[in-house]
């Protein structure tokens, strides 16, 4: 029998991880701080105070610890785990002392397979670890000023924006704002010929006067890059693809960009030239504004910008071809960036498909009106081809140091992470039906059949996603996510009112946490003797998994004493400081997890009073440090 039933809506609170990790270490006030700063038109002369707070550089640590390329080595050949050695206050004293005099060290380039065409590469940047800790630091305070400056109409690589609220806000205006025609531009080496002089002033522009600051960026815009085959380059353009602060620095070049389109339509000055009207949210209402403006010359555009990939949507061909010029020109003089003209071109919506990040889009007729029409991309249907045969082949013959067990939860995973993004197109079931013909046929040609049904009870995430699907298989009692069962999602639009920086903007992304901040505060600034600054940072994100709570006992704990960290296999025995193998227990039941003396046991079970499930636990945690259990 399989087990369909809905998902228990949870009751736990929503944890968002980066604000998450801004409130353990108490930096959201300044960040909330420096964006209203900003708002109000502040110039900002002091940020490396804040960047090299004690609070931010333990932040950015445990922001990079996580990342996939934490442990990837730079030119020095560390790790993240030569980082996480450091106590607290070393790391803290370490990362000031680099900034001191600073000099990146050189960046490996490597170069990797394009996704689309594995045969063509792109140059990936891989700083050293310091240098990557020191641009989060930046990073993190730099990011709520930009924030307050920067345009709507960009997504790629903000806080709570999205390629879904790009392709959402793309599919508005074809289909509600009526615009026929689209220029696909395309930046002829964006990220390899950024003009540094030009970025540094942009930001000074922002309000971002801090000398110290704006030349540390600068020499890690000029930092030395090493070649595959050795050879060491100094750059005199360009931002490295792959550092941390990258994404911010691309989006500053074309922040101008963004606001100059915005007025040559949306709010140039025509619009506000009669008598101001407003919604009932209070918004401004410019109908009659564009109703005046569209009896002139001006060119009425629309941008949706992802990274450097944008697209410039337009009512007319004239007015396209006009706004592909205009545009075209003022990257030139004022960005000094030129357009691809191969792969810069003006379509019309009508009559072809235009791509975007994933999605080919059109219009087409249906009940007297225009409506979007569209598909998973050409270069992303044969990507999902090919990886969807490749994870099948794993299963039916897996490879050296594999399982087909693992195989097939490879599998499952890739389907998902496809069906979550693809099926904002609106015809997505019709690529994906040929996708899934293609894949199951290699598990019946190299002889590997499937179950229908499995034997007995089967559960979990695929199951309950696709387990009304007739299409579901079963190999070795597992399920086999059918990669042809999809259905449409429209994308979701961005809300205005959602901001990372401001209390009210918050509500609308998480609830509060549900645990004690000023009790995490105590934590925090509680002295460790010598603990690893990985230590520090795990017992913070046991406080706030645990909720507060006793992982035995589950009482709250009421003063930041009565909390001990405890290694589940204990470092004299090999144990480390990692995640999994620290938790959170009370005074009391530490000592009861070490005990050994009958005296002591009675003592302490007489005063912690555990119920035979607590005591389980207890008894689990006793055995893995080698104690006999207590008997019950």
């Amino acid at each position: 029998m399989i087990t369909t039933n809905k998902r228990k809506k949870s009751t736990k609170p929503k944890k968002i991880n980066n604000l998450r990790h801004a409130e353990y270490y108490d930096m959201q006030d300044t960040f909330d701080g420096l964006f209203a700063q900003a708002m109000d038109g502040g110039t900002f002369d002091r940020l490396m105070d804040s960047i090299l707070s004690r609070d931010n550089i333990l932040l950015a640590y445990r922001n990079i610890k996580g990342n996939n390329g934490s442990v990837t080595p730079g030119t020095d050949r560390l790790t993240i785990q030569d980082v996480e050695k450091f106590t607290p206050d070393g790391l803290v004293q370490k990362v000031r002392n680099i900034t001191k005099n600073y000099s990146p060290r050189a960046v490996r380039r490597k170069e990797i397979p394009k996704p689309h065409d594995p045969s063509k590469t792109r140059p990936l940047g891989i700083p050293c670890i310091w240098d990557r800790l020191i641009q989060q630091c930046i990073l993190q305070v730099l990011e709520p000023v930009c924030e307050a400056k920067f345009c709507e109409t960009s997504y790629g690589f903000r806080p709570n924006r999205s390629q879904e609220h790009a392709v959402a806000a793309a599919y508005r205006l074809m289909q509600k704002s009526h615009m026929g025609f689209v220029v696909e531009f395309d930046i002829k080496g964006f990220f390899d010929n950024v003009d540094h002089s030009k970025l540094m002033k942009q930001m000074w522009a922002l309000g971002i006067r801090d000398k110290r600051l704006l030349y540390i960026i600068k020499r890690v815009l000029q930092a030395p890059i090493q070649l595959e085959d050795g050879t060491m380059v100094t750059p005199d353009k360009g931002t490295p693809q792959g550092g941390i602060i990258s994404p911010l620095l691309a989006n500053i070049v074309l922040n101008e960009l963004d606001w100059w389109i915005e007025s040559q339509w949306q709010d140039n000055p025509v619009v506000w030239s009669g008598k101001p009207c407003y919604d009932a949210k209070g918004g401004p209402i410019k109908s009659n504004g564009y109703k005046a403006m569209r009896a002139t010359r001006l060119k009425e555009m629309y941008m949706v910008r992802y990274a450097d990939d944008f697209r410039v949507f337009c009512p007319t061909a004239d007015v396209a071809f006009r706004a592909k010029t205009a545009v075209t020109q003022w990257l030139k003089e004022r960005l000094r960036l030129d357009i691809s003209p191969e792969k810069t071109r003006v379509v019309s919506l009508e009559n072809q498909y235009s791509e975007f990040l994933g999605i080919k889009m059109k219009l087409r007729q249906k009940k007297g009106k225009m409506v979007v029409h569209s598909r998973v991309g050409d270069k992303a249907i044969q990507r999902i081809r090919a990886e969807a045969k490749q994870k099948v082949r794993a299963i039916v013959r897996p490879q050296k140091g594999n399982t087909d067990i693992h195989a097939i939860h490879d599998y499952n995973a890739f389907v998902m992470g496809v069906h979550n993004y693809y099926r904002m197109a609106t015809a997505v079931i019709v690529d994906f039906a040929e996708i899934g013909y293609r894949a199951w046929k290699i598990f019946y040609r190299l002889g590997k059949r499937l179950k229908k049904s499995p034997r007995g009870e089967v559960t979990g995430a695929v199951v309950e996603r696709y387990g009304e699907s007739a299409q579901m298989r079963y190999l070795k009692n597992l399920p086999i996510a059918p990669i042809a069962y999809t259905r449409t999602k429209p994308p979701m639009n961005k809300k205005r009112s959602v901001q990372k920086y401001t209390p009210e903007g918050r509500k609308e992304i998480h609830k509060n946490l549900g645990i004690n901040l000023s009790m995490l505060g105590a934590l925090v600034r509680q002295p460790l003797y010598g603990r690893s600054a990985e230590y520090a940072d795990n017992r913070l994100s046991l406080y706030c998994a645990q909720y507060g709570k006793c992982a035995v006992t589950g009482q709250v704990f009421e003063i930041s004493e009565d909390i001990h960290c405890h290694h589940k296999l204990p470092r004299s025995k090999g144990g480390n400081d990692k995640y999994q193998n620290l938790i959170l227990v009370h005074e009391t039941v530490h000592i009861l997890i070490h005990a050994t003396t009958e005296s002591t046991i009675e003592k302490y079970l007489a005063l912690t009073n555990l119920n035979k499930k607590q005591l389980a636990k207890l008894n689990k945690l006793r055995v893995e440090v080698g104690n006999l259990p207590i008997a019950t």
